[in-house]
C-alpha cells in the first residue's frame, strides 16, 4: 500500500504499528496520540474519524497479529488523546476492540483487553450502549486458558464494574436475556463471573434484581452444585441476598414464577442444593401465604421423600430433613376451611371459573405480572387485576392433586415419608372433608393397604386407622350418602333454588344426621368393616399379628358396639367355616381382655336395655361358630342357664386339639378380674346350680392337665359343692333370670340357631376330610 492509503499516518508511525516489538508499537502510539490531540484542537473531526477507521479496519481486522496489536495500541492512544470527547467516538473506537476479544492469538486477545481498558478509562458511561457486547466477550474471556489475557480480563471487569454500579442508565431488561443465557455455562471461570455480576447488580440501589429474579433462578441453583466449593460458596451467598431482599421487600417479588424452579431442585441429590431451595419455599409459603396454595401438591411431592431420617451421615443431610419438616408443616398451617367451600370465582368474567383452573388462572397471571399482592398489613392481603380487587381467600386447594400426591407417597419405602402421608390425610379430613370425600374412591383402597403391610410401623398403622376411623365416621360423609339417597328432580330444584320448601327439609334432615353423627357411622364404616375383615382373611398372619392391636385402638376411635355389631354381622355370612371360627375366637378373645371394651363388656354383662339384649344375639349368631367363644359370651352376659344347656350338646361335637386349647384360655380368663363376678356367683347357694353344671361340663371335657387342676381347685372352693340341696338340686328349680330384658330372648331359638351351626360346621368338615382321602 502506498503512504495515501493511511492517511493523515506517516510512514514511520504504520510501520511502527506493523512492528513486532511493543517498544516500537508504543512509539507509534505515543506519536497517534500527539496528532489527534492536534486534530482536537484544530476541530479536524474528518481526520480524526479517518485515523480510526485506518486503525480499525487497516489495522485491527488486519490478517497479521502485530498489525492488529497496532491497531489495538493505536485505538487506545486515540480515546486517551480524544478525553471527554472520546464518547462520541465510541462505536468506532469499542467494535474493532470486541472483534480481537475473539482472536486465536492469545497475545491480541490480552491487547485487546487493554486497549478496551483505556478506551471505557475515557469514555465511562457512554461505552454501556455496548454492554451487552462487552459482558459476552469477558465472560467468554474469563474461562480463557491464558493466564495473562484473565488477568487483563479481570482488571477490564473490575471498571466495567464500577461504572455499571455508578449509572443511573443501565438497560437490566435488555441485559437479561444474555444473563440467562450465559448463567447455563458449565466452564467454572465463566459461572464465576457471570455469579459476581449478579452479585454487583443487586447490590445497586437504582437496579431491582428482584423482578427479573424468576430469569435467572435456576440457573444460580444450576452454579450452586459446582464442584468447585468457592464457586458453591459465592452462589450461596448471592442466593443468600436474593432471600433477604425478598425478606424485606412488600411487593414485585414474583413467588409463582420461581415456585417450580425451587420445587424441581428441591429434589436434587445434592444436600446444599436441596436443603436451599427448601428453605426459599417455606419463605415464600410464609410470605405468599394462600398464593401458593396452587404449588402445594408439586411441594408435597418434593419434600415428602426428603423427610427420610435414615443414614443421615453429614450436617447438611440433617439440614435438609429439618427443613422439609418445617416446609411440611407451613403448608399444614396454609390449608384451613374456606379450602372446604364451593370453589369461588376470580371475578374476571361473568361465567363460573372451574375449581381445576383457578390456581392456574392465578399463577399465569403472576407470571405475567398482571397479577400483584398489594403493600397491605391484613392478613386477607388482595391481587390486583386490573380494576378489580381479588382477595386471597379466593384461592383455594387443589384437593384432587394433592391427593395423587399422598397416594403415592404413602407407599414409599421410607417410613417417616408414609406417617408424614398419612398425617397429610388425616389433616385433609379434619380441613377440607366434603373435598376429599370426593375422591374417597382413590383413597379409601389406599389407606386399606397401609393396614395390610405387617411390617408397618406402629405409628403408620395407627394414623392409617384414625384416617379411616375419621372416613367412617365424618359428617361429610353422611352428607353424601344423604345426597345419594335424594331424588334427581329434588337435586335439581335444590340447585335452581326453586323450591324452598324442599331445600328448608333437607337443611333439617341435614341438621338432624349432625346432631347423631357420633352415634351413626357413615356408609363408609361398613366398607371398611368388610374391607378390614377381607385382609383378615386373605392373610390370617395378619390376623394373628395384628388383628387384635388394630381392633382394640379402633374401638377408642369409634363406638365399639358399631364395631362388633358390624363385625357379628359380616362374619355371620361368611361361608369360610375355618376363617370364621378364627375371627370369632380373635374377637371374643378382645371383648373379654381389652381395657379399651370395658363399657361394651359392662353393657353385656347387665343386658339392662332392648339395645343390648340386641347386640347379645347379634354377637351370639357369629360366636356359634367357636363352641368355646359362645360359653364364654354367656359366662359374660351371667347367663348360665344357657350356658348349661350348650354343655348338654357340646358331648356331640369333634373334641380337638384346638378345642381343648380354647378351653384352656377360657379357664384362665376365668381366674382373671374381669369374671370376678361369675366366681362370686358361685357363693350364691340358691342360683349358681347352672353356672355350677356348666363349670363341671368344662371340667369334664378337659384331660387331666393343668387347667384341669385349676378349675378343680376353683370348683372345690364351693360352699357344699357336693351336697346340693333338694330343692336346688336342679336347673329346672334354679330361679329365672330376674333381668327384665333378659326376659325376652327367645333361648331356644339361639339353642336351635348354635345346633344349626355346629352342625354345617361338622358336614363341612366331613366332605373336606372326605375330599382330602380321594385326592
Amino acid at each position: 500500500m502506498t503512504d495515501k492509503d493511511y492517511a493523515p499516518l506517516t510512514t514511520a508511525c504504520v510501520r511502527s504499528l506493523n512492528d513486532k516489538l511493543y517498544e516500537k508499537r508504543k512509539v507509534a502510539a505515543l506519536d497517534i496520540e500527539r496528532m489527534v490531540k492536534e486534530f482536537v484542537l484544530s476541530n479536524q473531526t474528518s481526520q480524526i474519524k479517518r485515523i480510526m477507521k485506518v486503525l480499525g479496519d487497516d489495522f485491527a481486522l488486519s490478517q497479521n497479529p502485530n498489525t492488529r496489536k497496532g491497531g489495538l495500541i493505536g485505538l487506545a492512544a486515540t480515546a486517551i488523546a480524544l478525553g471527554k470527547d472520546s464518547s462520541i467516538y465510541v462505536s468506532e473506537l469499542v467494535k474493532p476492540v470486541l472483534a480481537c476479544f475473539h482472536d486465536q492469538d492469545s497475545r491480541v486477545r490480552y491487547y485487546a483487553c487493554e486497549a478496551l481498558y483505556n478506551i471505557v478509562k475515557v469514555t465511562r458511561g457512554s461505552v454501556l450502549p455496548f454492554f451487552n457486547d462487552i459482558f459476552d466477550g469477558l465472560s467468554k474471556l474469563a474461562a480463557d486458558p491464558d493466564q495473562n489475557v484473565k488477568n487483563g480480563t479481570e482488571l477490564l471487569d473490575r471498571l466495567i464494574k464500577d461504572i455499571v454500579t455508578e449509572s443511573s442508565c443501565f438497560d437490566l431488561v435488555a441485559f437479561i436475556p444474555l444473563l440467562r443465557e450465559r448463567i447455563y455455562t458449565k466452564n467454572p471461570f465463566a459461572r464465576q463471573f457471570v455469579v459476581s455480576w449478579i452479585g454487583v447488580l443487586d447490590a445497586v440501589p437504582d437496579i431491582n434484581m428482584l423482578v427479573l429474579l424468576p430469569e435467572i433462578l435456576d440457573g444460580l441453583f444450576q452454579i450452586l452444585g459446582d464442584s468447585s466449593q468457592e464457586i458453591r460458596k459465592m452462589c450461596q451467598g448471592v442466593l443468600a441476598e436474593f432471600l433477604t431482599g425478598i425478606q424485606k421487600s412488600k411487593s414485585g417479588v414474583n413467588y409463582a414464577g420461581m415456585a417450580n424452579i425451587l420445587i424441581i431442585h428441591s429434589q436434587n441429590p445434592d444436600d446444599l442444593i436441596s436443603y436451599t431451595a427448601i428453605i426459599w419455599l417455606n419463605e415464600f409459603v410464609l410470605r405468599a401465604n394462600r398464593a401458593m396454595l396452587p404449588f402445594v401438591s408439586g411441594v408435597l411431592n418434593a419434600i415428602l421423600p426428603n423427610l427420610t431420617t435414615n443414614d443421615i451421615e453429614t450436617k447438611t443431610k440433617r439440614s435438609v430433613v429439618e427443613a422439609a419438616e418445617k416446609l411440611n408443616s407451613s403448608l399444614m398451617n396454609l390449608i384451613n376451611e374456606v379450602d372446604d367451600n364451593p370453589t369461588p370465582t376470580l371475578g374476571i368474567s361473568p361465567e363460573n371459573t372451574p375449581e381445576k383452573d383457578v390456581g392456574k388462572e392465578v399463577t399465569e397471571k403472576l407470571d405475567s405480572g398482571e397479577a400483584k399482592v398489594t403493600e397491605s398489613e391484613e392478613i386477607d392481603r388482595v391481587f390486583h387485576l386490573g380494576s378489580t380487587l381479588i382477595s386471597l381467600s379466593a384461592l383455594q386447594l387443589d384437593v384432587a392433586s394433592v391427593i395423587d400426591v399422598l397416594c403415592r407417597m404413602v407407599n414409599h419405602k421410607d417410613f417417616q415419608t408414609r406417617i408424614a402421608s398419612l398425617k397429610w390425610f388425616c389433616h385433609l379430613l379434619n380441613r377440607v372433608p366434603k373435598k376429599t370425600f370426593r375422591n374417597m374412591d382413590q383413597v379409601f383402597p389406599v389407606l386399606i393397604s397401609t393396614l395390610a403391610d405387617e411390617k408397618q410401623s406402629d405409628e403408620a398403622l395407627l394414623l392409617g386407622l384414625q384416617a379411616l376411623a375419621e372416613i367412617s365416621s365424618s359428617f361429610a360423609g353422611q352428607q353424601l350418602t344423604f345426597a345419594s339417597s335424594l331424588g334427581e328432580n329434588q337435586m335439581v330444584s335444590m340447585a335452581s333454588g326453586g323450591n324452598t320448601d324442599s331445600t328448608s327439609s333437607i337443611s333439617n334432615s341435614q341438621q338432624q344426621t349432625s346432631d347423631t353423627r357420633s352415634v351413626s357411622p357413615n356408609v363408609y364404616f361398613k366398607k371398611f368393616m368388610v374391607s378390614l375383615v377381607s385382609l383378615f382373611k386373605e392373610d390370617r398372619h395378619l390376623l394373628e399379628i395384628r388383628g387384635p392391636f388394630i381392633i382394640r385402638h379402633l374401638c377408642l376411635l369409634l363406638n365399639s358396639e358399631d364395631i362388633f355389631r358390624s363385625l357379628a354381622e359380616i362374619l355371620g355370612e361368611e361361608t369360610d367355616i375355618k376363617f370364621t371360627c378364627m375371627m370369632v375366637q380373635t374377637l371374643n378373645m378382645i371383648l373379654l381382655t381389652s381395657t379399651e371394651l370395658f363399657e361394651l363388656r359392662t353393657q353385656l354383662k347387665d343386658l339392662s336395655t332392648k339395645e343390648s339384649c340386641s347386640l347379645f344375639c347379634c354377637l351370639y349368631q357369629s360366636w356359634c361358630a367357636s363352641p368355646v367363644a359362645t360359653i364364654a359370651l354367656c359366662y359374660l352376659s351371667q347367663n348360665y342357664r344357657h350356658a348349661a344347656d350348650l354343655m348338654l350338646n357340646f358331648g356331640d361335637l369333634e373334641i380337638t386339639v384346638d378345642f381343648l386349647n380354647e378351653i384352656d384360655k377360657l379357664i384362665q380368663l376365668l381366674e382373671s378380674p374381669i369374671f370376678a363376678y361369675l366366681r362370686l356367683s358361685l357363693l350364691d347357694m340358691d342360683n349358681n346350680q347352672d353356672l355350677v353344671k356348666s363349670l363341671y361340663g368344662l371340667l369334664m371335657l378337659l384331660p387331666q392337665s393343668e387347667a384341669f387342676e385349676l378349675l378343680r381347685c376353683r370348683l372345690k372352693c364351693i360352699p357344699h359343692y357336693n351336697q346340693p340341696s333338694a330343692t336346688h338340686g336342679s336347673s329346672e328349680s334354679s330361679v329365672p333370670d330376674s333381668r327384665q330384658a333378659v326376659r325376652n330372648i327367645d333361648f331356644d331359638e339361639l339353642l336351635h340357631q348354635f345346633l344349626e351351626v355346629q352342625a354345617r360346621h361338622k358336614e363341612a368338615r366331613r366332605k373336606h376330610t372326605g375330599f382330602l382321602v380321594k385326592k
